[in-house]
């Protein structure tokens, strides 16, 4: 297959590895209430923690980020950082937009560092660092997914990796789209801080 016929491929295989809703399915093998029915309704981990099974949320972390991940690896060693991209791309629009929950997923924190780790690791360090440190002093996961994503695309260009700069910007259109009802409990006031029941 030629390697521009792999471009719409390595989007769909993305797309399908972004779509495993990770949190959903290790929440109800462990029966607790449908996280979708918490919180913010996400199926991300954060929203998973609220059930208060910290092995949840950190296991649901781990697999969401590995999606991301896998799906960029998978992709680049086919057919190159083209191709990689693309299945970043993919695998951040799914777990989004998964067709299996009527196109209502996750807030794409832990897809966005898996996709950086698979494309260049030392972004996904600097986002992780940036989330930390937003996080430490603030208790808001949005704020510091906000700060981090809004940060890492800067952090990318600065070094001269023009390319993933711009798909790391959309990544954080996309995810900033994601969180915008979390702005608005950040602007009233109303946000929930990590740890916190809902």
């Amino acid at each position: 297959m030629a390697l521009e016929l792999f471009l719409p491929v390595a989007f769909v295989i993305g797309y399908l590895l972004g779509s495993i809703p990770f949190g959903l399915i290790l929440t109800r093998l462990a029966g607790t209430q449908d996280i979708r029915s918490i919180g913010s309704g996400s199926i991300g981990a954060t929203n998973v923690l609220r059930t208060g099974r910290k092995s949840l949320a950190a296991a649901t972390l781990l697999l969401d980020a590995l999606k991301g991940t896998v799906a960029v690896v998978i992709a680049g060693y086919i057919a190159g950082p083209n191709a990689a991209m693309l299945a970043g791309l993919g695998a951040f629009l799914g777990h989004l937009f998964p067709v299996w929950l009527k196109f209502r997923g996750g807030k794409g924190v832990a897809v966005y560092i898996g996709i950086l780790l698979g494309l260049f690791w030392p972004a996904a360090l600097v986002f992780c660092l940036l989330w930390l440190a937003t996080a430490f002093t603030t208790r808001f996961s949005s704020l510091s997914a906000l700060v981090a994503s809004f940060i890492t695309p800067l952090f990318l260009w600065w070094l001269g990796h023009l390319a993933l700069a711009a798909m790391a910007a959309v990544l954080t259109l996309l995810l900033f789209y994601a969180h915008r009802e979390n702005i608005k409990r950040l602007q009233s006031g109303k946000e929930s801080r990590i740890g916190e029941k809902a």
